[in-house]
This record gives structure tokens, sequence and C-alpha cells, in this order.
């Protein structure tokens, strides 16, 4: 199962469950997907946060500001050292990449809103992530 925020035309954000992303394709163009809050059933995905889990055991289980500040920071290094910084042009190479036109690699960069959804409309699976300032020494 994969979850997907949705976005209605009125800009209402909601949760949905889908078995993958065909099946979220195949029920939006039956119109058997509908926003909770006014019905439209003209959704489209919305960008989405990672779900991060806190560690299990002691306390209420939300990690504090530092143990949450050092996961981002560690979770960047881990991107850094494994994929390759295509900065501006994330979207054109995650495009090239779905789309058989370059090597299939881990890339990592930035891409405005608009680039965003044009990927998620695509179909091009990418994530975005809490990009914290680099840490100092």
């Amino acid at each position: 199962m994969i979850s997907f925020d949705l976005k209605c035309r009125q800009d209402h954000v909601f949760e949905a469950w889908f078995s993958d992303s065909a099946g979220f394709e195949e029920q939006r163009a039956a119109g058997d997907v509908a926003c909770p809050v006014c019905g439209d059933a003209e959704v489209e995905k919305s960008l989405m946060a990672p779900n991060v889990s806190a560690k299990k055991g002691g306390g209420s289980g939300v990690p504090d500001e530092a143990a949450a500040m050092q996961m981002l920071y560690q979770m960047r290094s881990h991107v850094e050292e494994n994929c390759e910084n295509v900065g501006t042009e994330f979207a054109e190479e995650a495009r090239k990449i779905h789309y058989g036109e370059t090597e299939k690699r881990d890339i990592y960069g930035q891409a405005t809103e608009d680039e965003a959804t044009a990927l998620a409309e695509e179909d091009i699976e990418f994530g975005v992530l809490p990009w914290p300032d680099a840490k100092d020494a």
C-alpha cells in the first residue's frame, strides 16, 4: 500500500491510500477519488514530506529537536555520499532517467514547485526531503 497526499481544485489537501501509483490513476480516471471536504473529483497528487518515525523506547516517541536535527544531518550526509548532485537540472535528469534516455542512477538536486508538480503528473517517482544547512564541523 502507498499513501498519497492529494489536492483538489479548491486546494484542499487530504491523504488517501492505494495499492500502487497505477491504482491511484485508475481510480482517479474512474472518478472514484473525491475530496472529503468539498466532493471535487478532480484531484492530483500533492507534494509530500517523508514519514520519519522515531526510535522505540522511552518518552513520547517524538524525538527532541537536537535528535531530529541529527537525523536530518545524517540523511543529508547519506544522500550526498550516495547520490549525484544534478543541481537545478533535477527535473530534467529525473525525466531522462525515467524515460530511459540516460543511465539509471541515484540523483538529488533542486526543483521548483511547478517542476515537481509536472514530475508527479508524469508519474515520475521522486521525494521531497527537508534539507538542513551543512552542519558546522
